[in-house]
């Protein structure tokens, strides 16, 4: 059995902190069983472990989650780049033919596609397992899983079941319903509906037949040039909507898509995080602070507050869910990002008369991590290192730096950095374009 986890959006919903190049299954805003922030990416490959899948990951997303997908998780995982976001279907055909062609898997070997940000709990997997069983016996070309739904909600897809097989435990699709009103909603509730969890399992030859109807092509690189072939839809729509022989496992336990400040804060274990004091009287008040400036709350009820570089929200719970509307409309460059080799935040932008800009970072690396060797063609680096030690890699020669050490790095001039512990520096770009395309990238053998 192979997993393939699907890790898109941008999680606007969850702003200021989660953003284009930090989406919201990147957020360290739960708490793991040892007590350490864990975000909903760690969280979940934690519970597939725990849950005695013994099955290789692959995780399909973005090359902008690429890196915080390395960050969190090392090299314990397979990541498989979109040349650009075409939703589901592409992902998982993607991530199919990568297994098929790169990880030399059979095609009767089943893969289960899940969801990188479902909170649930370790009967879910036990489901997904059953799921797997139900394909690899031949009982079906595709298995779903069915979540019972505790409202009538407008926010999920559903699925109408035919009546149930209980020898076998299964129940067989009658229709599938998208995103209904709510009185809808009530009413297939009250049908015996269930929400589509957006899970699914199949063996990689029948989705490889699939593929074959857009384009013939065995090799991972060639789909991976020729993605938009593919047809720019949801794997719902595609695939499970037109197959006549999908079952589902229904699913009882607890499931919830944080997607909302409401509904993440529901889920947190402390109402404050970061540099925050909220007064003994406030209720139902939830403050996350990653700014460097103290958070006071007092006297508050039923809101939530986030602060970060990005920005600030002050919202009343019940009106998140408004958030992502509001947050489209803000064009500003993201603040924060988390790298493979550790993390970055913007501390000052300044654009002057003369079309002269400067643009001040503070950048975190973590020890045997390194920024590659590389040069820019518009822009010139001052690197002040603040803390720790590390190599700097000037035009081949190399430095060991630490603490005190400023390096001023011309434009066309060839760089790199390994952290040899903990490293702090503070970067100011200089130049008339400072955008992260200005970077061509080298081989450099440390």
């Amino acid at each position: 059995m192979r997993i393939i986890l699907l890790s898109g959006g941008s999680g606007k919903g969850l702003w200021p902190l989660s953003n284009e190049a930090r989406s919201k299954q990147f957020l360290k805003l739960l708490k793991s069983p040892d007590g350490t922030p864990e975000s909903m990416l760690q969280r979940i490959v934690r519970q597939i472990k725990e849950a005695g899948i013994d099955a290789p990951i692959t995780i399909a997303t973005s090359v902008a989650q690429k890196d915080p997908i390395t960050s969190q998780l090392g090299n314990h995982v397979d990541v498989v780049t979109e040349p650009d976001r075409r939703d589901t279907f592409p992902a998982v055909a993607l991530a199919a033919t990568y297994l098929l062609d790169e990880k030399h898997c059979d095609d009767s070997e089943t893969a289960v596609v899940m969801p990188i940000d479902a909170y649930t709990e370790q009967n879910y997997f036990s489901a997904v397992v059953d799921m797997a069983r139900i394909v690899a016996e031949g009982k079906a070309e595709l298995a779903l899983m069915g979540i019972r739904p505790t409202a009538p909600s407008t926010e999920y897809g559903y699925i109408v079941p035919q009546p149930a097989d209980k020898k076998e435990k299964i129940l067989h699709v009658a229709r599938f319903i998208e995103k209904p009103d709510e009185r809808t909603a009530a009413a297939l509730m009250a049908e015996g509906a269930y929400w589509n969890g957006g899970v699914f399992a199949f063996r990689l030859g029948y989705m490889k037949s699939i593929i074959e109807r857009y384009i013939r092509i065995s090799k991972y690189e060639t789909l991976r040039a020729k993605y938009d072939v593919l047809p720019q839809n949801s794997f719902d729509c595609e695939v499970a909507e037109k197959e006549c022989s999908a079952v589902f496992v229904p699913f009882e336990g607890k499931w919830k898509d944080l997607g909302t400040w409401n509904s993440l804060t529901e889920e947190m274990s402390e109402n404050a995080l970061g540099n925050v004091i909220i007064s003994k009287d406030a209720t139902n008040t939830h403050v996350i602070n990653e700014s460097e400036v103290p958070l006071i709350c007092l006297g508050t009820q039923d809101i939530v507050v986030a602060a970060c570089p990005d920005g600030i929200l002050v919202s009343d719970k019940k009106a998140c869910p408004q958030l992502k509307s509001y947050a489209n409309l803000l064009t500003v460059r993201p603040m924060y990002e988390e790298r493979r080799w550790g993390t970055y935040k913007v501390m000052g932008y300044n654009e002057f008369p003369d079309g002269h800009k400067a643009l001040t970072k503070l950048l975190y690396l973590k020890p045997d991590c390194h920024i590659s060797y590389q040069y820019h063609n518009h822009r010139e680096e001052i690197w002040t290192f603040v803390d720790g030690e590390g190599r700097l890699i000037i035009d081949g020669v190399e430095t060991k730096v630490g603490r005190g050490y400023v390096a001023h790095i011309k434009a066309g001039q060839k760089h790199a950095v390994r952290a040899i512990t903990d490293l702090q520096i503070i970067e100011v770009q200089v130049g008339s374009e400072l955008i992260e395309e200005d970077i061509v990238r080298l081989d450099w053998k440390w």
